[in-house]
């Protein structure tokens, strides 16, 4: 994931923006250990991050979806606060991806709002240099071991668990990252990284998940599913 966004984030939280309506599928979406598909064909459970549409770049074929180029990233028509998601996803050689979670849409890029599990082709981007930035990771907040992510055009299977301040992020069947939204470390953690002027940054109770397209090259992703976790 590239930053260079920041310095527009003060005048876009004090103006704040027109966002197309979301539902709240903690309540109404789905029940409690229901798992419900994020991928079909319609693509209906997603929109374009600030519109109203799916980006014609984003397409489903054979049960995966997947984008070539860089696009404007997607985000669920619906906002989720405890949950248990899970997904498989490949990326071609230098390959950078991400996704988010309890994001909202005040800021110009989902990332403002939302933290990042980071899909990364780490023996050749040059984020895998830093265990901080390398796939599995809590984008520059909490690091993921080295050696676990597949190499680039391989599947990887990834989870990633949210409940109260509790996030798991896993990784090929492995626990990656653990931490706790609001802990000292947390808030020691924010305020040593980018992330420290973004006021919103991990303090939503709920909120959108997201899939980044805005780097370019292929992502594809498949068998992307969600449970609501009580």
């Amino acid at each position: 994931m590239k930053r260079n966004a920041f310095t527009t984030l003060a005048l876009t939280a004090t103006l704040g923006l027109a966002l197309p309506a979301s539902s709240h599928a903690q309540s109404t979406s789905a029940a409690p250990s229901t798992w419900r598909s994020l991928i079909e064909p319609s693509m209906s459970a997603w929109r374009g991050y600030k519109e109203q549409g799916v980006p014609k770049e984003w397409t489903v074929k054979n049960g995966v979806l997947s984008k070539t180029v860089s696009t404007n990233d997607l985000v669920t028509k619906d906002e989720f606060q405890n949950f248990e998601l899970t997904f498989d996803w490949m990326l071609h050689p230098g390959g950078n991806a991400g996704v988010f979670y309890r994001g909202d849409e005040e800021g110009q890029k989902i990332y403002f709002t939302g933290p990042e599990y980071q899909l990364l082709d780490d023996a050749r981007h040059p984020d895998g240099k830093s265990r901080l930035t390398a796939a599995g990771s809590d984008y520059a907040l909490y690091p993921s071991p080295a050696g676990i992510v597949k190499p680039a055009d391989q599947w990887n299977s990834s989870r990633i668990v949210v409940r109260g301040n509790h996030v798991e992020h896993w990784l090929n069947g492995q626990k990656v990252v653990e931490y706790e939204f609001g802990s000292p470390d947390w808030e020691a953690r924010l305020k040593a990284s980018k992330f420290a002027t973004a006021p919103k940054y991990g303090r939503l109770p709920r909120g959108h998940i997201g899939i980044q397209g805005d780097h370019e090259g292929p992502l594809s992703i498949r068998d992307m599913r969600i449970r609501v976790l009580p």
